[in-house]
């Protein structure tokens, strides 16, 4: 898990495990989300945040950790990178964290990249989601070759459970008539406030989203005579909601050898070998 010596001071997307996933296998996302978002000073981001990120990277890798991590940047809203990591449950999460804790040259590793990176950052946070498969559609997916995530938050208004229930299944039932859509719901447990549900849609290029518009068309086509009981249900239930743009970053993850070798030349992109110039020869002053 990273940085969790020093910096677990008590997010959204898909793993499928982290780690486990086989080149184009569909795996569940997994019941236990820990995602830990660093927001970066103006300036901070970007290759010099990846530079810093990539000791985390180096000190896993050394440790041979079995634990693996996802991170993504911020394409949309405020500049910050999201660092999630997937367990099967709670139990497995602490055992992760009570061994990394025993291993005195990881934590130490952890600890001294810990204080360099917090230099970039002006903020930092974690939580805590449990998937709900109840209120997912179509939510395996192929990971290793996806490059995007679409995450959207939603609060929802205190004592509108019932209604939240009632809108997603109504969202359900119209988009199970129109292929090709898929999306992961979490439910916040810890670290955001009470009734926030985070929904997941990964996507393997930015044509995706072109085409989600003419899904939007097909749904409200699906939904038909019950769209105004949609709209109404939607404005009494939810308080807010936001929808942001994500990259994967590999520079910055932490994943595993299949992972890499579903896809090489994304997870680690072979360093071009350019030949070096030759010096000139420094021609004596003339006399």
């Amino acid at each position: 898990m990273k940085r969790i010596t020093g910096l677990l001071l008590g997010t959204c997307v898909l793993i499928g495990g982290l780690g486990i996933a086989m080149a184009q296998e569909l795996l569940p996302p997994p019941k236990v989300l820990y995602i830990q978002r660093e927001f970066t000073k103006p300036g901070k981001g970007g290759a010099l945040h990846e530079k810093f990120e990539s000791a985390f990277v180096q000190a896993m890798t050394q440790a041979k950790w079995p634990t693996h991590y996802l991170a993504v940047n911020a394409l949309t809203g405020k500049q910050r990178a999201l660092f999630m990591t997937g367990y099967d449950s709670f139990d497995a999460w602490e055992k992760d964290f009570m061994a990394e804790q025993k291993n005195a040259t990881l934590s130490a590793a952890v600890e001294r990249a810990s204080v360099a990176d917090g230099d970039l950052l002006s903020e930092f946070d974690a939580s805590a989601l449990l998937f709900r498969d109840d209120y997912s559609l179509r939510a395996k997916f192929d990971i290793p070759h996806t490059r995007y995530f679409e995450i959207s938050l939603y609060k929802v208004r205190p004592g509108h459970m019932q209604d939240w229930d009632t809108l997603v299944k109504m969202v359900m039932a119209a988009y199970q008539k129109v292929p090709d859509v898929h999306w992961a719901t979490y439910q916040v447990v810890y670290g955001l406030e009470g009734g926030t549900w985070v929904v997941f849609n990964p996507m393997k290029s930015a044509s995706e989203i072109d085409e989600s518009f003419d899904q939007g068309k097909k749904f409200v086509a699906a939904m038909g005579d019950d769209m105004k009981k949609f709209s109404e249900l939607e404005a009494a239930t939810i308080e807010s909601s936001q929808h942001n743009l994500f990259a994967f970053s590999p520079k910055m993850s932490y994943v595993s050898d299949e992972w890499i070798k579903a896809d090489p030349d994304f997870w680690k992109p072979k360093m071009s070998m350019a030949a070096p110039k030759k010096k000139m020869e420094e021609k004596p002053a003339a006399q």
